[in-house]
């Protein structure tokens, strides 16, 4: 069975924010519905297993989930809440004696290795710019706007008869970055905010009323919002467009 596993649903800093006693950090405290790390997601399949994104909650998202590895992950940009743990994963290969697949459009790898420029000790650095198949899911990614923060990369997965995209992290995406985003049946969208007031040019990521906007035009069968700050409560009912949920910690969705 191919499924879909939340891993982390949060922004860059995480829900709760260690400085913060806001509603939702205290209840991320004491409850805890609202704990969200850093995002990322675990695709699993009958051939093949791996992740999205690589943040710098993989150790403690792998030790919830059990697991003692992972040998491929997929990356959608250079940010440190997306690629600061692949030092940890580096060293798990070493220890374990498997070298990983890190699998990322060739600009994102030339960045990472400016970083860690250790990591081919360890790591095959694979370009997806042609495309990938993992998992016997057809990948194809494409620039998206990140605002403020440059850019990322959004991936649309394709198996069967079944198609679904991954975009944590974008943010007023023009026609030719909406193209590929159509025909789905699940969309995963980065919504920070329900309602973002910062002014504009300095945003980086939608807020769920942008979004919605961008949903009415897409019409996918299903929506999951997740790369969510603590301005997002998940025990409130926001009345969001039929469809549409919020993504919450290790949350699992059939992906056929």
């Amino acid at each position: 069975m191919n499924r879909l596993i939340f891993l982390g649903t949060g922004d860059a800093m995480g829900v709760p924010r260690v400085y913060c006693d806001c509603l939702v950090c205290t209840e991320a405290r004491t409850t805890g519905a609202n704990v969200r790390l850093r995002s990322s997601v675990l695709i699993e399949s009958e051939t093949e297993d791996f992740m999205i994104d690589c943040g710098p909650d993989w150790r403690k998202q792998m030790e919830i989930r059990g697991l003692r590895f992972i040998g491929t992950i997929l990356v959608t940009h250079a940010h440190f809440d997306h690629i600061g743990g692949l030092p940890e994963w580096a060293d798990a290969c070493r220890w374990t004696g498997n070298r990983g697949r890190l699998y990322a459009p060739q600009e994102v790898i030339d960045t990472i290795l400016r970083q860690f420029s250790w990591l081919p000790g360890h790591l095959d650095l694979i370009p997806v710019d042609q495309g990938a198949l993992l998992g016997g899911w057809n990948i194809r990614g494409w620039r998206v706007n990140h605002g403020k923060n440059g850019y990322a990369y959004a991936y649309r997965l394709e198996k069967d008869d079944f198609s679904w995209a991954y975009c944590s992290d974008s943010i007023g995406l023009n026609d030719a970055e909406i193209l590929p985003l159509h025909n789905l049946d699940l969309l995963v969208l980065g919504t920070s905010f329900y309602h973002e007031e910062a002014e504009y040019a300095t945003r980086s990521v939608y807020d769920m009323l942008e979004a919605q906007e961008l949903i009415g035009r897409l019409q996918p069968n299903r929506t999951v919002f997740t790369h969510m700050s603590h301005d997002v409560d998940v025990t409130r009912n926001y009345g969001l467009l039929e469809g549409i949920s919020l993504a919450r910690t290790g949350m699992s969705l059939p992906l056929e």
